[in-house]
């Protein structure tokens, strides 16, 4: 079974920083270097709007991540699984891939990618051993940046870089 009608979609549930990194931390960190081709976000054609349940796509030309909250500590990170240009078949909704549709991603086209982070929101008032569960990535595109990060259920979109009340980790592998 595909998530939301996308071809070859079958996302795989991580949960926490440890198993992130784990999981895909070498990977990412080869990203570092490489130039952003395109932010693909699922549209609905008849709202015209995000459809934010579905995973955000970041192309780097030969590779493809897809960057996918669910529930309130879900991630899932896949490479070159989603092709924009496959269509969606989704009952619910009419789905289709759009590149950079929201204001602020086109910017970030063509620029090179410094480094990935998993962030974790951590405010002052927040005890400094209390496990909170949410991991978000953010992307350094300097001068540009990139967050995906949950949205509480579904996916949200950033573009500056985390403020003091954000544990930065940098992933390298």
């Amino acid at each position: 079974m595909t998530r939301f009608g996308i071809p070859g979609y079958r996302p795989e549930w991580l949960e926490g920083r440890t198993a992130l990194t784990a999981a895909h931390g070498r990977r990412l960190a080869a990203l570092a270097g490489r130039v952003l081709a395109h932010v693909w976000l699922l549209w609905d054609l008849d709202d015209g709007t995000w459809f934010a349940d579905a995973p955000v796509l970041l192309d780097f030309g030969s590779e493809r991540v897809a960057v996918d909250h669910q529930k309130f500590g879900d991630l899932c990170i896949t490479w070159n699984v989603i092709d924009p240009a496959a269509p969606v078949d989704y009952p619910d909704f009419r789905l289709a891939w759009r590149p950079e549709p929201l204001p602020g991603l086109a910017e970030l086209r063509g620029r090179g990618l410094k480094a990935v982070e998993f962030l974790e929101w951590w405010p002052p008032e927040r005890p400094a051993a209390a496990p909170w569960g949410t991991v978000d990535v953010g992307f350094d595109l300097s001068p540009g940046w990139l967050t995906v990060f949950n949205a509480l259920d579904e996916n949200g979109i950033r573009h500056e870089p985390p403020g003091p009340e954000w544990r930065r980790f940098k992933v390298d592998g």
